[in-house]
């Protein structure tokens, strides 16, 4: 189920996914308002309208597709994690256009959370160990990917990705308990 809360009423409304077994999980609102939710146990994006709570499902067609996390670009560009297959995805909703990328670490790299800053996708692999961070260029298709620092605890799992308000990246691990900031060197160069 999705569901919205109105904090001046207390009203909840919630509604049934139209998919079944979709099990919402990741859910970010674009700039008209609209909330995007991703299916963690079904191959689908479900976008929800304010107003009327009614679900609209957005099929993703590779078998086997859960994503966790999705985060939505300036332009309006819904960008997501395929936990499932391990790939990077970017649905246009403008066109309806899917396209996906094979992350790094290949099918078993588990991506996790995702944030879009300054136009550059940034994500992390759960499925290895440490996590990888890995930054997406959607201008020339290419990938970068470092290893995230846990200290003596061989663990990992990046759970949440913030943008700042300068251009950095927070990202939240949770098997540390640590909140990391993350300074793009072009972002640091330009200091």
């Amino acid at each position: 189920m999705i569901g919205r809360l109105d904090p001046a009423t207390g009203d909840i409304k919630l509604v049934d996914a139209p998919v079944t077994n979709a099990k919402p999980y990741g859910i970010k609102i674009d700039a008209a308002g609209t909330p995007w939710v991703s299916c963690n146990g079904a191959p689908c994006l479900l976008k929800v309208d304010p107003a009327t709570m009614a679900v609209t499902e957005v099929k993703l067609t590779l078998p086997g597709t859960t994503v966790r996390r999705l985060d939505i670009a300036e332009d309006g560009i819904i960008w997501y994690v395929n936990s499932g297959q391990g790939r990077l995805g970017r649905y246009n909703p403008k066109t309806g256009e899917t396209k996906e990328w094979v992350s790094p670490s290949g099918q078993k790299s588990h991506p996790y959370a995702i944030a879009v800053v300054n136009g550059i996708v940034w994500y992390n692999e759960s499925g290895v160990r440490p996590d990888m961070l890995v930054r997406f260029d959607p201008q020339s298709e290419t990938f970068q990917s470092w290893p995230i620092a846990s200290g003596n605890v061989y663990a990992g799992i990046v759970r949440h990705m913030r943008p700042t308000r300068d251009g950095n990246l927070l990202i939240h691990q949770s098997s540390t308990n640590r909140i990391m900031l993350v300074t793009p060197k072009s972002r640091a160069a330009a200091r």
